[in-house]
């Protein structure tokens, strides 16, 4: 890339820092918690903001039905496009619901307070901060000069938080959009081309209840579940050796994160259900996951005949893998990124699961690129205090705009 498109690309970013502060900061206060999953309003406030910026943006609401059907009260996607002439289409998605707020805040959840360089607020990093970086890069893009071939498209999605279902693959699936290549939200200090899948399984454990005076005229529901959560347990132990050769990833995990039951203290209890959360590397086949968990489960389940015990999948989320179609983006990502940043930043995997995965099996070459510190622990991501430095969210968008300009032909 010539290094005028560079330079031109670095003083918009710069000239406008306190402008995208701002916008960001009014993102971050609309809340928009999934749980419960009430993020049109929140949807709204994003478009208008975008509007704000001279984008015309399209309102694509999900059904009600469809939205209800995946544990939420509203979603409206927004899709912004930019053509620029015959070639590729990018799209950037950054998706704004959030995880609630919890407990142990010491700044307002939805204040967007800045102190120290910092900016802090739910959703601020993961990954509000990409509704910013992304929209100022592509008006750094388009002001830069460069002479460009293709589109860039901008993909807001509110159902992440939600398993994702209404989101990205939605807007695919409904033909509304058929990008070349894609990148998702990210931290500024990594390109992130693979991740974990996950399998949420939901097990019900189905008792007979009976007074606690007399509880062997009863089937304790709770006795067969606390059986197969020990199997299960003692089953994780194995998962320590299942190492992904990709950087980043890890090894594979299981969680029991969810469990409920009983009638009263003085009851045998009828039923317990709980739910588990299996982290699958890459390298690993989704169905064989599955039907590995419902062996462990089954096989614990026979010492307490007189109990049912069913195993319901909630939620599959298939590995992001790499690819040799996304290769020439990362690279780019890379150097773009190293450049900005002045330090060297590589390529690799993330043991989470997100919205790539949508694109991905739709054939789409993805890569996660965005603005953030070192790591998910430094950003408080899904805890209090959730934060990103500014200095990230400016130097993010400098790099996704120069990567753009590469991509198609500035």
């Amino acid at each position: 890339m010539r290094p005028a498109i560079e330079t031109a690309i670095h003083d918009f970013v710069a000239a406008n820092r306190d402008a995208e502060a701002r916008f960001l900061a009014e993102v971050v206060k609309a809340p928009s918690d999934n749980p419960p999953g009430d993020c049109a309003p929140a949807a709204e406030v994003v478009a208008k903001l975008l509007e704000g910026l001279g984008f015309a943006v399209e309102r694509h609401r999900v059904p009600e039905a469809l939205v209800k059907a995946n544990g939420m009260v509203s979603a409206t996607n927004l899709i912004v496009r930019r053509k620029f002439g015959p070639g590729p289409t990018i799209a950037l998605n950054a998706h704004g619901d959030v995880v609630p707020p919890g407990a142990g805040w010491t700044k307002d959840p939805y204040g967007a307070e800045i102190a120290d360089g910092w900016m802090y607020g739910r959703g601020v990093a993961v990954s509000k901060s990409d509704i910013a970086s992304y929209a100022f890069a592509l008006m750094a893009l388009e002001r830069s000069g460069a002479r460009l071939a293709g589109a860039v498209e901008l993909h807001v999605t509110y159902d992440e938080e939600a398993g994702g279902e209404i989101g990205p693959r939605w807007l695919i699936e409904q033909g509304l959009t058929k990008p070349d290549l894609a990148i998702g939200a990210g931290f500024s200090y990594s390109v992130v081309n693979a991740h974990n899948g996950c399998l949420h399984l939901e097990v019900e454990v189905r008792g007979r209840s009976a007074h606690a005076a007399k509880p062997f005229t009863g089937v304790d529901a709770l006795e067969a579940a606390n059986g197969v959560l020990s199997a299960l347990y003692a089953w994780r132990r194995s998962l320590s050796a299942r190492v992904s050769a990709i950087p980043g990833v890890g090894a594979a995990q299981m969680t029991v994160g969810l469990i409920s039951g009983g009638i009263n203290t003085n009851v045998v209890p009828d039923r317990v259900v709980f739910r588990l959360d299996r982290r699958m590397i890459p390298e690993e086949k989704p169905a064989e996951v599955e039907a590995e968990l419902r062996r462990v489960i089954g096989e614990a389940a026979k010492a307490f005949p007189a109990a049912t015990v069913a195993a319901l999948r909630i939620l599959l989320a298939e590995p992001l893998r790499p690819t040799p179609a996304g290769e020439r983006l990362a690279e780019t990502l890379v150097r773009q990124a190293s450049r900005v940043m002045g330090e060297p930043i590589a390529a690799g995997g993330v043991p989470l699961y997100t919205d790539a995965r949508h694109y991905a099996k739709a054939g789409v070459p993805i890569v996660l690129y965005g603005a953030g510190p070192r790591s998910i622990e430094d950003a408080n991501a899904h805890r209090a205090d959730e934060r990103l430095p500014l200095a990230d969210l400016y130097r993010a968008t400098e790099t996704i705009a120069a990567t753009l300009a590469e991509l198609l032909g500035g």
